[in-house]
Parts: C-alpha cells; sequence; structure tokens
C-alpha cells in the first residue's frame, strides 16, 4: 500500500516524539547462525516462534496506542533476524539511509525495505562504501555517534561524511562481542543517556560523560539489552521488564518507563531500538 505522506523521513533526534516506524514481524525468527554472544547462549534453547510474534504484536499495538504510525514489513523466510528492521536502515535529519550489511546472513533484508521505498515513493541513499548497520548509528541534532566495532566501516563512515558535511560524525570504538553501538550505549535525551562503561575506551568516556550525565547499565542487565531502549518522545521509554534496576534509574531521572515483555526476542540478540526504524520523529526545540 503506497502512504500518503508530507514528511516521507524525518529524524534528528533518538528522542522527539515518535511519528512512524518500520517494523518486521518475527515469523521467522531462529537462531541459524551464531553472530552475537546473546544468540550463543541461546543457540541450544532455540527460541519459540508463536511467543516471539505474541510479543511483537503486543509491541505494535502498544506504539499504535501511543499514536505512531507503524509499517509492518512482510517477513521473509530466508532471512532469520528480519524482525531487527533497525539494521536496515537509518534516518539522519531529513535523509533516509539504506544499509550494506556486514553479515552474510542478513544480507538481502536491505533488498525488501528498498522495494517498499519505492513503492512509497520515498527517496533514499543506499550507502555502497563498505558496510554500515542501523544500530551502530546515533544522532543528536547536529552530532552523528557512530560504532566501531567492524559491522560497520570506516569506508561507510567516510561515505556518511561526505553525504552529510553539515553534520559531525563521531567514531565510538568498542569490542565486537557487543555486536552494535546500541547495545552498549543509548542517548535518551540531550542531557542523558544509558551507557555499559566498560565497553568504551577512556578517551571516549570522557567525551562522552562531558555531553551527558550518563546513566551506567550494569554487566547483568547489559546482557539482557538494558541500554537497547526505545524513545517514543516526551520522556518517555519502552524497556524490558526484566531489567529493574535501571528501568527505576530511570525513573528516579523523570522517565516514563513503560515495560513490554520482548523476552524471546531478545534471545537472538535485540530489543526495541533494534527492532525499530523510525522515519519520522516530530522535530521539537528540546536541548
Amino acid at each position: 500500500m503506497i502512504r500518503d505522506i508530507e514528511t516521507p523521513a524525518m529524524c534528528w533526534s533518538e528522542y522527539d516524539p515518535l511519528k512512524r516506524v518500520v517494523l518486521c514481524p518475527p515469523r521467522h525468527l531462529r537462531i541459524d547462525q551464531v553472530i552475537n554472544e546473546v544468540q550463543a547462549r541461546f543457540q541450544e534453547e532455540g527460541i519459540n516462534t508463536n511467543l516471539a510474534e505474541a510479543q511483537h504484536r503486543n509491541l505494535v499495538e502498544t506504539l499504535r496506542r501511543y499514536g505512531i504510525d507503524v509499517i509492518l514489513l512482510e517477513p521473509d523466510p530466508a532471512f532469520a533476524d528480519q524482525v531487527f528492521t533497525r539494521d536496515i536502515g537509518f534516518t539522519l535529519g531529513s535523509r533516509l539511509f539504506v544499509s550494506n550489511m556486514e553479515e552474510d546472513i542478513r544480507k538481502g533484508e536491505e533488498r525488501i525495505f528498498t522495494d517498499w521505498l519505492i513503492r512509497s515513493h520515498i527517496p533514499f541513499h543506499l550507502i555502497r562504501s563498505g558496510s554500515i548497520e542501523g544500530g551502530d548509528v546515533m544522532i543528536d541534532r547536529e552530532t552523528i555517534w557512530v560504532g566501531d566495532s567492524g559491522r560497520t566501516s570506516r569506508q561507510a563512515v567516510e561515505e556518511l561524511s561526505k553525504e552529510l558535511p553539515g553534520m559531525e560524525i563521531i567514531p565510538l570504538a568498542f569490542p565486537a562481542k557487543f555486536l552494535h553501538l546500541d547495545c552498549v550505549f543509548n542517548v535518551l535525551s540531550p542531557r542523558e543517556a544509558l551507557i555499559y562503561p566498560q565497553a568504551f575506551q577512556p578517551e571516549d568516556l570522557k567525551q562522552l560523560s562531558a555531553r551527558y550525565e550518563l546513566i551506567e547499565v550494569e554487566r547483568k542487565e547489559q546482557f539482557t539489552l538494558g541500554t537497547n531502549i526505545l524513545s517514543l518522545g516526551n520522556r518517555t521509554l519502552l524497556s524490558l521488564p526484566i531489567n529493574s534496576r535501571v528501568n527505576e534509574t530511570m525513573r528516579r531521572q523523570g522517565f516514563h518507563v513503560v515495560e513490554v515483555d520482548l523476552s524471546e526476542i531478545i534471545k537472538s540478540g535485540g530489543a526495541f531500538r533494534c527492532s525499530t526504524l523510525p522515519l519520522v520523529r516530530e522535530v521539537t526545540d528540546e536541548r
């Protein structure tokens, strides 16, 4: 279905009010090939697809209750990790970029997204210089934080810099075992961010702490995707019930934390941010 979209793509932060987002049901979610440490833990146990789909439907219903337009891509049985739509693209300012996936098992997911974009007459830029995945890309006004752990290449970051000359692109290095930047860091507001500090170099921690009040996530909650929240805007966040300590910390900081169970989906290594690709966030003047 082609939608009449006045603003097809616009995101200037991770925390402005979310208006339109792309998801994909986990109909074929499974661990075919281990590509992160969480999957390694649950490979033998496997994933209950029926439960994962029920949890995902609840996520979609929650987003719609907040007045968010949810676009659902059609699941393809060839792609076990297609539920994690964040990785196939990212919106930076008024530009929509389509990723170039690093892992062979995920290559091809982005074509389903581009087919929908073409049918919907939404312009996009396809990254061609090396690999880049949306879980490594995070925007906060004129600053773009980019994860540097292996999934996203230096060549792709250079291409991004050429495409966005007015933006400051800052790489953040961390060990490859943590997969993507949003598994160890997430911007909550212009002043606050979640972080798993053990993943970062001292100089990067210093840079981040100069910009944000850092809310630390402990090792146990990092493994259960404590940083991988989704902001709906107006200091309202989606988070996992299992991460009770960090949820309570965020509440004390004045955030409204909505707990939604994605316990089956996170067995494959992703939670709310991984499972959502924002196309439009309402621009606000929050600083």
